[in-house]
């Protein structure tokens, strides 16, 4: 563990910062962090990518309209070179692929600070991911932020204004992130609730889904409010019964991630839901999307953990009977909107 005065040290000293992940979300923090910031390190795990990159100054795959300077970035495909020549490791990979990309670390963890833009939970384990890079990888929670919305890496490439936060046991450290992801189109706010801002990441992709659902079968925008009035409740009353905690769910990190996510043109996860409404199998909408939808995920974890918990979540189990019990999106969702008020 860093002591105090260490930590300060490398706070005063302009550490290294490295991008994990090659996707659209982790091309736009990079984006963000060059802002402020001379250069950069960036993990990719294939090498293909990365020269296809360095040709073009621009990201081939993902957000391919944005022009990078490429003298301020050091790729790389290996994860230990990385870890070794980086201060903080902001981490921007989908979650079910986490344990995948650290499966080949050999560098420790312990005196890093991770920042984790990674809106899901670490499949099989259950775990969000702060919990996951303690127990796991023995990363102090004070050395551990997060990194949430509302924030759609496709207008963070137009520079649209947009807004993050960033939540920290340490509130010194979480300014000092915060400040390094502040400029004129992003403005930064800072938190202690670790736990409850992953979670509720998680949950607003569900509820996105959920939307996407009803949207696909031709549901109108009043039930579409009603449901999403319901859903903040029910996050409320699950993130309160697992991490209780002061918090005040109206705030943008809370409400404002999940409103954006379930209704903007840009969210993966109301898309992946409109599609299963509309017929598609799940299969068949995962392939056609090409991209990861957090929320397929992150409802059965959420449903497996509450488990022990017995929140009442009808809309969680309604998501999770139509995509992992293969029931009728239109009888379940004509169920759903009997018990919602």
């Amino acid at each position: 563990m860093l002591d105090q005065n260490k930590n300060q040290n490398m706070e005063e000293q302009k550490p290294r910062i490295a991008v994990m992940g090659g996707g659209s979300w982790a091309t736009a923090i990079a984006k963000i962090i060059l802002k402020s910031e001379n250069d950069i390190l960036w993990y990719m795990r294939r090498k293909d990518q990365i020269e296809d990159f360095k040709r073009e100054s621009r990201n081939p795959s993902y957000l391919s309209g944005v022009i990078f300077d490429i003298s301020r970035i050091t790729f790389t495909d290996k994860i230990n070179q990385v870890v070794k020549n980086a201060d903080i490791l902001v981490f921007a990979t989908p979650s079910p692929f986490l344990k995948q990309h650290l499966k080949k670390l050999r560098s420790h963890l312990e005196t890093k600070i991770i920042v984790s833009a990674i809106k899901g939970i670490v499949p099989d384990e259950n775990m969000i991911v702060s919990e996951y890079f303690q127990k796991i990888y023995h990363v102090p929670s004070e050395n551990i932020a997060v990194l949430a919305g509302p924030c759609h890496a496709e207008e963070v490439a137009l520079e649209k204004k947009s807004y993050l936060t960033v939540a920290c046991q340490n509130r010194d450290r979480a300014r000092h992130i915060a400040h390094l992801l502040s400029n004129n189109f992003v403005k930064t706010y800072t938190s202690d609730d670790v736990a409850g801002i992953e979670y509720s990441s998680v949950m607003k992709n569900i509820y996105a889904i959920a939307v996407g659902i009803c949207h696909g079968l031709k549901y109108g925008d009043n039930f579409q409010a009603v449901l999403l009035s319901n859903a903040i409740q029910e996050m409320s009353r699950f993130c309160n019964a697992v991490q209780p905690f002061h918090r005040d769910l109206q705030e943008s990190v809370y409400l404002g991630d999940l409103l954006v996510t379930a209704y903007s043109r840009f969210s993966r996860n109301r898309t992946f839901g409109t599609m299963i409404g509309k017929g598609y199998s799940v299969k068949t909408a995962q392939m056609e999307m090409e991209m990861i939808a957090e929320g397929y995920y992150g409802t059965k974890c959420i449903y497996e953990i509450n488990e022990n918990y017995q929140v009442t979540m009808p809309i969680l189990d309604a998501v999770y009977r139509i995509l992992y019990q293969r029931a009728s999106p239109s009888v379940v969702m004509r169920s759903l909107a009997e018990k919602l008020q």
